[in-house]
């Protein structure tokens, strides 16, 4: 039982001056959160107020989570902003299955129930937008970087960045296109409430990320908010009380084909949401960085998470952790060995006997899947069996893989028709 018996969703307001947008939550008007949002960039000077405004209230429903989740109470208030039934679905969803980690860790049942209120009788009306070209999130890795490469001769392009801006202002020189910096501050009270006892775990961040990544495009006139996530994403890791965890629910088809009909509820489709890389798995992705993206980007990009800790304050890789050694695995078939390793400090991560047992865990042959952004087990196998003829030592990892097992067959997707025109002879090469 919660000591609280309300989350409420007290306020949002934008300061033009500073254009900082300010969120503010409460546990039964006692125990009180505050995030901010600054948009570091010249808005676009014919957006539509309203539809900004809507833009606004999603991410102040969806950011939300992170202090929900403090201590989960049942009820969940609304003081500003409207959900109509449609709405309220999309929220009460993606925070029920977003926190499937989340319950699994803390040990908490995955039927939780999480229902967010309609204050709305009627269905929102929808609300224009003029904006055109693709705005590409980035995030500091592989993915994205493939993404950029290739849209980058389309007529109107930018990217955009959430935090991490010293880590990242290398990355974006590089890549050389127009940018929107965006700088978030979550409330840092929660580093005390979970001393004290408060709840903590994963969240769904990509959701949080997906409509900050709405609000820009509207902001910077743009009509697409693309991002970068593979097929393997809807992977789950794990079944609890059988109940599919997926640590990267946020990042799969599920959540975006969700996304995309939320936002064309709310603005048809004068804003988009989509993955440009959803159909290929994340060894046809390290194949294609190796191609176009490992030479221009190997000094400057990181698919590492501890490199964006809020304490760090520059890009590395760790070579420790599973991100870390997926990474080395589906990079060794396609780029030269020394060249590789030079990127994490001269160690080769398939050698190393430290990481022996999370390999057994990505390869399927022990425990689960890591919880963390990796591929398939059987893409990890894949790449396995080509890193396997390269180093005869890693042998010792024995599995099992389908002939007909194919890492370069397209899986489905959602991308807009015409923007898959512009990538499917890339897809298919």
């Amino acid at each position: 039982m919660s000591k609280f018996q309300n989350f409420i969703f007290e306020d949002y307001s934008l300061e033009e001056a500073t254009k900082t947008l300010t969120l503010k939550y409460s546990l039964d008007s006692q125990l009180n959160f505050t995030e901010t949002y600054q948009f570091n960039f010249d808005f676009y000077k014919t957006m539509n107020t309203e539809a900004l405004d809507r833009a606004f209230q999603s991410l102040f429903f969806m950011a939300g989570v992170s202090y929900y989740k403090t201590y989960m109470p049942s009820g969940i208030e609304i003081k500003k902003g409207y959900l109509d039934q449609a709405s309220a679905d999309f929220f009460s969803k993606t925070y029920q299955k977003g926190l499937g980690e989340f319950l699994y860790v803390n040990k908490l049942s995955p039927n939780t129930v999480i229902v967010f209120p309609t204050n709305s009788d009627s269905t929102l009306n929808m609300l224009s937008n003029e904006g055109e070209g693709q705005l590409s999130g980035i995030g500091g890795g592989k993915d994205s970087l493939v993404s950029i490469e290739l849209l980058k001769n389309q007529p109107k392009v930018a990217t955009w960045s959430l935090s991490h801006r010293s880590q990242l202002e290398p990355l974006v020189q590089t890549i050389g296109t127009k940018h929107f910096w965006v700088e978030r501050q979550w409330d840092r009270q929660l580093l005390e409430l979970n001393k004290q006892g408060a709840l903590n775990g994963h969240i769904p961040i990509s959701a949080i990320f997906a409509c900050v990544g709405t609000i820009v495009a509207l902001l910077s006139g743009y009509q697409d908010n693309v991002v970068s996530n593979e097929s393997s994403a809807s992977e789950p890791n794990l079944h609890y009380q059988g109940v599919a965890i997926n640590h990267q629910y946020s990042k799969s088809l599920e959540f975006e084909k969700d996304y995309q009909q939320y936002l064309s509820h709310c603005f048809g489709d004068n804003l988009r949401y989509y993955s440009l890389l959803r159909p290929l798995s994340e060894v046809r992705i390290a194949e294609l960085f190796s191609k176009i993206g490992f030479n221009k980007y190997k000094r400057v990009f990181s698919s590492c998470n501890r490199a964006f800790i809020h304490s760090s304050d520059k890009i590395f890789w760790c070579g420790e952790c599973p991100k870390c050694a997926f990474t080395f695995l589906i990079l060794t078939p396609f780029v030269e060995q020394q060249e590789l390793e030079t990127l994490f400090g001269g160690k080769n991560l398939l050698l190393t006997n430290e990481l022996e047992s999370t390999y057994r865990q990505l390869l399927g042959i022990e425990g689960h899947k890591p919880l963390d952004c990796v591929g398939e087990v059987k893409e990890s196998r894949a790449a396995m069996k080509l890193a396997q003829a390269k180093y005869p030592e890693l042998n010792k990892y024995v599995f099992d893989l389908p002939e007909d097992y194919d890492y370069k067959k397209l899986g489905p997707n959602s991308i807009p028709e015409e923007i898959f025109k512009i990538v499917e002879s890339v897809f298919n090469s």
